[in-house]
């Protein structure tokens, strides 16, 4: 089992259909786009020297290449390790060489960060440009590839994300994850045809790189903004050259497009789905978006450990007017998907009674197959069979969970993940910090921001501008804090644990 088979298939089957575009331009057709596919995974399996079963690493912003890289290196039978383009250079330092990725594929911008730590890491062997010379020589030469054949408990996809240690640790998605996810895909947000689109307008390196599969599995079109980014007015003019168009978007995306004027005003006949997730969403934020776009919105709960699926609430629950308890369905994470089980349970993994809060567990074959190189964390996370997930949330009597918190204390600001403890490791190496927490404060437009609540050593001299300065030296900018707040202690309870719960508070002042 190797999922990159449908682009075989579809070359076949669908060899002119239009396959990745760039803006409203056609960038390449299946017969296209499998050949450079083919190509890639001979030069990989030749001149560059990997081996199945290898990882090679993708680092660039959204772009078609980045398709292409992924889809020739599990055609090559490798492993595809996403790096977010955010990152700081030490954190691709880590990600790469934890990884072992013995290739790199780079966007150009971001090959001054990436190209120096081949002489850093053993393990990396090549960092190419894409698009670039040695790019264009290896999707020119005539080195073709058949499919490598893969078991379905492979890796594929070996997505890094933040751990409390501070540290990102990497889910290990399989083939038959990846399969899973988009038969669940089918099973519970679209039919999908040769006829839809795909907008990916954000991260790649992300769930949106997931949200993609489906359309590719079904030889629908992969469109990538020519900005490479999320922005209203260009989504507007691309909806209106590419028909049955779905997308995958943060809360605070959808948020800012509902807003945006060129995108209200668009004839939205052929916005087919927006898949929303990564963060909760206002109950009135939705429905305006309800009033503005009908029932195109489907809402997805899940995680890097569990790609895409987890519970779901369907367009049609998002539309259902109607329903005595319909606002307090839209401010729920729906029910459990068709490719799961999916418990509320408290500490010793015992479920808890209906409306009652625990932690959120999920079982099935779209669960990761463990942490990569962390025998103990894959213990943790899996113990019982069981991936728990460290959200706490509540089923009510018809099966709909509602979040309530999360357990580890993550920050999701504009749909990124933002660990605490990554954070608060950066601002202690200051020798005027004596402690520091850090926590998220509600925001309208990004859902949360971060907050950093700092105690400084007696006597000395500390500026917002000098913590400023230490976090975009060391961590990537979007996870640096947006407000500091100095106090002379923090509250603590009996056992010196810092209560950020008391800190949270002070936001409701």
């Amino acid at each position: 089992m190797n999922i990159a088979a449908w682009l075989d298939r579809n070359a076949r089957t669908f060899p002119d259909r239009p396959a990745l575009a760039r803006g409203t331009a056609v960038h390449a057709d299946f017969r296209l786009w499998a050949g450079r596919v083919r190509r890639l995974a001979g030069a990989l399996l030749g001149p560059l020297g990997c081996r199945p079963g290898d990882c090679a690493a993708i680092v660039m912003r959204n772009q078609p290449e980045y398709l292409e890289a992924q889809f020739g290196i599990w055609h090559a039978g490798l492993c595809a390790v996403p790096v977010n383009a955010r990152l700081h250079p030490s954190e691709f330092h880590y990600i790469l060489e934890h990884s072992e990725s013995r290739v790199a594929f780079v966007s150009p911008d971001l090959a001054e960060s990436v190209a120096p730590l081949a002489e850093k890491i053993p393990t990396l062997e090549r960092v190419v440009v894409a698009p670039g010379p040695e790019w264009t020589r290896l999707l020119e030469e005539e080195s073709e590839r058949d499919l490598v054949a893969r078991a379905p408990t492979d890796p594929a996809w070996l997505f890094y994300t933040s751990g409390t240690t501070g540290r990102p640790k990497g889910a290990v998605l399989t083939h038959r994850n990846l399969l899973v996810a988009t038969l669940s895909y089918f099973a519970d947000i679209d039919f999908v045809t040769p006829e839809d689109s795909v907008l990916q307008a954000a991260p790649l390196s992300h769930g949106a790189g997931l949200y993609g599969l489906p359309i590719i599995a079904k030889a629908g079109c992969s469109v990538i903004p020519e900005s490479g980014h999320f922005d209203g007015d260009e989504v507007a003019r691309l909806l209106a050259r590419w028909p049955n168009m779905s997308f995958f978007a943060a809360p605070t995306m959808v948020t800012r497009l509902i807003a945006n004027p060129a995108f209200a005003a668009a004839d939205h006949r052929n916005l087919k789905t927006i898949i929303y997730g990564g963060a909760p969403m206002y109950v009135e934020d939705l429905k305006r978006a309800l009033d503005l776009l009908g029932p195109k919105l489907q809402q997805i709960y899940g995680q890097g450990e569990a790609p895409m699926t987890i519970t779901g609430l369907s367009k049609a629950m998002h539309a259902d007017r109607d329903h005595p308890r319909w606002e307090a369905r839209l401010g729920s994470a729906g029910i459990a998907r068709t490719d799961v089980e999916v418990r509320v349970v408290d500490a010793e993994d015992r479920d808890v009674p209906v409306g009652e809060t625990g932690e959120v567990l999920a079982r099935g074959d779209v669960v990761m197959a463990g942490y990569w190189k962390n025998e103990a964390a894959t213990r943790e996370a899996l113990r019982g069979g069981w991936l728990h997930t460290g959200d706490v949330g509540a089923f009510d009597e018809e099966g709909f969970l509602t979040l309530k918190d999360r357990s580890k204390d993550v920050i999701i600001s504009g749909g990124a993940n933002i660990y605490p403890r990554e954070v608060e490791e950066v601002l202690l190496r200051h020798p005027a910090v004596a402690e520091v927490s850090v926590v998220g404060r509600p925001d309208r437009e990004w859902g949360e921001s971060v907050v950093a609540f700092v105690v400084k050593r007696p006597e000395a001299a500390l500026s917002e501008a000098e913590l400023d300065a230490l976090c975009l030296s060391s961590i990537a900018r979007f996870k640096r804090p947006k407000e500091y707040v100095f106090l002379d202690a923090l509250p603590k309870n009996n056992y010196g644990k810092v209560l950020k719960t008391e800190l949270r508070k002070r936001f409701e002042r």
